[in-house]
């Protein structure tokens, strides 16, 4: 949601009150206006009752744990950008985030420029339509049907052998990318480019997570894969 004057609204969810006076202050230096509330269930209401255009959500919280908030988020505010910031570093703690819809996952300590630039990232993709999607990958149409799959760009839904699937924005667009070039292979940095829309540190492994939450979701096996195939060395692929 693009904020009026051209200023952002963000959500932050933690119950360290210095951490967030200083993302507060950072971001605002940047033109992002951030307010934030200590406590799990204040936030959970004031991020469903007023017009916020990204939330960070700690993870560890007082009185409720963050993905409780992040599940009745996706129910009721299923495009709500959300930013997982958590002290829990464990690759499985990040799949199991990701899984429940979460945008993107932020380590703490945390440098508030990489911080910006991850939030940045994540508001240019909520203006991202599946309109806009559509008109670049124009050859490929609307919709892509393929090996029980039905990818709705319009909707932005994905359905496999008639039921729909329940896939994140960025786990959608993955998907959708691959599936109309069934056969290509993409490496990291071209998904990275066309998905996330900005420079990933190398290191950054949001694009391997995602697709073995993708994965986990189509019923797909890495080591036997009808969908998602990796290409040692170079990247994934859809399979023809």
């Amino acid at each position: 949601m693009e904020a009026e004057n051209n200023t952002y609204h963000v959500l932050m969810i933690d119950d360290d009150e210095n951490l967030c006076g200083v993302v507060s202050d950072f971001m605002g230096a940047y033109g992002l206006e951030v307010q934030y509330a200590l406590d799990g269930n204040d936030g959970l209401q004031m991020a469903l009752s007023s017009a916020f255009d990204a939330i960070l959500l700690d993870m560890m919280l007082p009185d409720i744990d963050g993905l409780t908030i992040l599940k009745q988020l996706r129910a009721k505010a299923p495009k709500l950008p959300v930013i997982i910031i958590s002290a829990q570093t464990d690759v499985s703690d990040k799949i199991v985030g990701l899984e429940m819809g979460a945008d993107d996952y932020v380590p703490k300590t945390f440098a508030p420029r990489e911080l910006l630039a991850r939030l940045r990232a994540v508001l240019r993709r909520s203006r991202t339509s599946a309109e806009d999607m559509v008109e670049e990958e124009s050859c490929d149409g609307e919709t892509v049907v393929i090996h029980g799959l039905m990818l709705d760009s319009t909707r932005m839904q994905a359905d496999l052998n008639g039921k729909t699937l329940d896939l994140s924005t960025i786990e959608f667009q993955l998907l959708y990318r691959m599936a109309s070039h069934p056969g290509r292979v993409f490496s990291r940095d071209q998904l990275i480019s066309d998905i996330f829309g900005r420079e990933y540190c190398i290191f950054d492994r949001s694009v391997d997570m995602h697709i073995s939450s993708l994965r986990r979701k189509l019923g797909d096996s890495p080591r036997t894969p009808s969908y998602l195939r990796t290409v040692r060395g170079s990247g994934y692929m859809f399979m023809k």
